[in-house]
Parts: C-alpha cells; structure tokens; sequence
C-alpha cells in the first residue's frame, strides 16, 4: 500500500541510476527530471531541441548544482531519428535502470509523421514503442529496471480502433490523442506480461498526470483559446510539478509490482496524489493488446527479443 500524500520527497536515492526521460524540457517532463536528478540520478534528456534541452539542464543546475544531466537529440516523429538515438545512448551508456515514455503531443489539426503515421499516433505511442524495443537488452540487463509509459484520463472513454495508422482527415484530432493514449497503455500491460513470461524482472508500469498545466494544453489554438483553457486548467487540475507525481512514483516507489496504472487520487482523477488505479484492468483486452503489438513491430521494424544477447540494430 502506498502512502497517503506521497510526494517527490518520498523518492530514495538514485546515486548510479541511469534514467532516461523523452520531451525532457518541459512540463512534466522537466520536473520529472528535476526531481530524479535532485535524488542524484544520472538524467538523460531527450529532446527534439537539442539548445531546449541545454537550457533545462542550466535551469535545473540552478536548483541541483551538483545534477547529472545530459540532452541527447531524439526526435520522435521520425524512426530513423529513434534508431540514431539509440546507438549514440548505447555508445554512452552500458545500463539503463528507468525509462520513462513521456514525451507526447496533442494536435490540433490533421499532421503525419515523416514515416506517414497520423503525427499523435506515431509520436506518443509508435515512436516509443520502437525506443523501448531497441533498448530493451539494456534493460533487461539491468537490475530492477522499470519502463514507464504515460496516458491519459481521456484513453478511458476511447474504444479502440487501431487497423489504420494513417487516419483521416476528417476525424477529429482529439479522438486520434484518445486513441495514441490508449495505446500506451495497452502496450505497457502487455509489456508487463511479457516481462513475467520471459521472468525477467524488469517493470511495466503505466501512469497519467491527471489534468495539469502543461504547453501540451491548446497546443495551436489561438491566443484567447489558450488563455481559456489554461485557465480552466488551472481551476480544476494542477500543476506540472505535481502532475509529475504518478510517473515519479512509478518510477521509483519501492511499492511497485509491475503491471500497475498510477494516477491522481482526487475526484476525478485530476489532481491529488497518486495511487494505483483498477480501471487499467477494464481496458485491457488481451486479444486487441495482442494485436495492437504485432501491428506495432511490422509498422516500425523493431520487433521485440526477451533475452539479454539480442541484437537490435
């Protein structure tokens, strides 16, 4: 059982712990980041601008003096970027004790990937499925090793539907966002049970930050839409550095199984603390899941090997 009010306080030390956080430099991603590096993590960000990433690194040695970060460029709206990526941390690093699949957009209009993906479907979800499946021998040689995926409150009224990854235009963009985070979702549970199949000790754990005030919100609206709905926000949601609880807890809590969907405990689910949340249970369906991952690796070419000898570029 977790405690009632935990906080980034609550995190215990990190000293030698590689982690890696996407869209690192703002939001929860950067107080994600913040607060590991504040446990004495070594923080890897990656981010799509590279000048971005040095500038959150200035701003959390401003808090952190003595933090180990460092930006790598990760662009997730392109395979080949996330193949690069992965042999650059991989020269670099020899471990990788935390994962954390955060980075996300929420379109407000029709956009595709340059692999020609529908841009929220293959930026929140494909492009991570591909990160964590070409760095999956990393983690499973890791001790205690944990990949945490990030969803939405939004996922919950979604009905899945993924046979077109492509989309169309005539679709409304939030319903594309729904189904991206549904999909992260499906895949960490999925993800846990292979773990526990392959008894590998490596952790899937999903999360979602609630409501809370982030640059995601009115992504391209117009400058009094933005207003509105940032003040909306602010009335019934919470900050980023709170948001950033349930993907801090998951990553860390001592607590953890495997297998668990953290979220905010207040009504609603759009702010307070975090706990562990049945619904997960709900929504996964084994057979949509099943297929949602074969899908997965014929659509990015990465095709997931439960063994520590794997070869995965």
């Amino acid at each position: 059982m977790m405690s009632k009010g935990w906080t980034k306080n609550d995190i215990g030390d990190l000293t030698g712990k590689v982690v890696l956080v996407t869209g690192a430099n703002s939001g929860l991603g950067y107080e994600t980041c913040l607060a590991l590096a504040e446990k004495n993590a070594i923080v890897v960000l990656a981010v799509r601008n590279l000048n971005k990433g040095l500038e959150a690194i200035d701003k959390i040695k401003s808090v952190v003096p003595e933090a180990k970060c460092h930006a790598m460029h990760l662009d997730m709206n392109d395979l080949s970027s996330i193949r690069e990526f992965v042999h650059q941390f991989k020269a670099r690093y020899n471990s990788l004790s935390i994962l954390i699949n955060n980075a996300g957009i929420m379109a407000s209009s029709y956009q595709q990937t340059k692999d020609g993906f529908e841009s929220q479907m293959g930026i929140n979800y494909l492009g991570h499925f591909a990160l964590t499946g070409l760095l999956l021998d990393l983690l499973i040689k890791t001790p205690n090793s944990r990949v945490v995926s990030v969803g939405s409150l939004i996922a919950h009224k979604i009905k899945p539907e993924f046979h077109n990854f492509k989309r169309s235009k005539r679709m409304k963009p939030i319903k594309y966002y729904g189904e991206s985070k549904l999909a992260c979702m499906l895949f960490a549970k999925e993800l846990q049970y292979r773990f526990r199949f392959h008894n590998m000790e490596t952790k899937s754990i999903v999360c979602h930050p609630g409501i809370s005030q982030t640059k995601l919100f009115a992504r391209g609206s117009n400058k009094l839409k933005r207003k509105l709905t940032r003040a909306s926000v602010k009335f019934v949601g919470q900050g980023a550095e709170t948001g950033a609880y349930p993907i801090l807890y998951a990553a860390t809590s001592p607590n953890i199984r495997g297998g668990e969907y953290i979220g905010p405990d207040g009504r609603g689910g759009s702010k307070g603390a975090p706990t562990e949340l049945e619904i997960i249970d709900e929504l996964y369906n084994e057979h949509v899941a099943s297929n949602l991952w074969k899908i997965s690796e014929t659509l990015t070419g990465v095709t997931y090997k439960f063994k520590n000898e794997q070869k995965v570029l």
